[in-house]
């Protein structure tokens, strides 16, 4: 009589490989980032905002910084458990941190979109009527140009639209005397001194600045003038080395 023999063990080897999961969770947050980002600058290419009421773009707004604040708490979460194991992937560390950058990056441009909305609907006592929000620059790809952006808002009283024409300057020295250049003289991208604008809530002006030889910009300044039944003026004044200082 034959012994009975117990099948032999078998034993299965598993590739250790530290950072994985984490890794795998961070592209999948990664992808749910862009594809938000991607959904939210299509909406604003094809009108964005314009399409719809600014109490519905204020809501949306909210609802796109709620989200990316819970998926950066469970990103902040997963790196402080990364940084209390003993095995550290570099590699998916750094995975971890720069998905957190985009993440509180993402999250102030939304606060700073839902607030301009709130102001805009929800205005103080001191502000309303037409306004000069904004006047934004980025470094062009040469030295002595620059990317503007003027914002325009009517701030409160949305119901009918606003019209009218904007003027701005740059002041600054040649040859150690004072000179006010208008935009159009720097810019290709504006015709008139006077840009024409017609909106109810907010309009955009932008194009590509250049600093002529031995100029020395000094600052900026928006000068709007509404027509019509909401006659009004707004005019602002900036800093050439803030706005130039990113």
């Amino acid at each position: 009589m034959s012994e009975h023999r117990k099948p032999a063990e078998e034993y299965v080897v598993i590739r250790h490989r530290p950072g994985y999961r984490l890794r795998r969770s961070l592209i999948l947050l990664t992808f749910s980032v862009i594809a938000a980002i991607l959904g939210y600058v299509t909406g604003m290419a094809q009108g964005g905002f314009r399409f719809s009421t600014a109490e519905q773009s204020r809501d949306l707004l909210e609802e796109q910084v709620e989200d990316l604040r819970e998926q950066n708490r469970e990103a902040s979460q997963q790196l402080v458990n990364l940084e209390r194991g003993r095995t550290i992937d570099a590699q998916a560390l750094n995975q971890a941190r720069r998905s957190i950058v985009d993440l509180e990056t993402r999250i102030a441009s939304l606060k700073a979109d839902l607030t301009f909305y709130k102001n805009i609907m929800a205005p103080s006592e001191t502000s309303k009527g037409l306004q000069v929000d904004r006047f934004t620059m980025q470094q062009g790809r040469q030295d002595d140009t620059y990317g503007f952006k003027l914002v325009l808002t009517q701030i409160g009283d949305n119901k009918s639209y606003i019209s009218g024409v904007v003027a701005v300057n740059v002041i600054g020295m040649r040859n150690d005397e004072k000179e006010v250049i208008a935009l159009r003289d720097l810019s290709d991208d504006i015709d008139d001194l006077g840009v024409k604008f017609r909106f109810r809530y907010f309009q955009d002006v932008e194009g590509l600045l250049r600093v002529p030889d031995g100029f020395e910009p000094v600052e900026l300044q928006v000068v709007a003038r509404a027509e019509g039944s909401k006659s009004s003026q707004a005019e602002r004044t900036f800093d050439w080395d803030e706005l130039t200082e990113n």
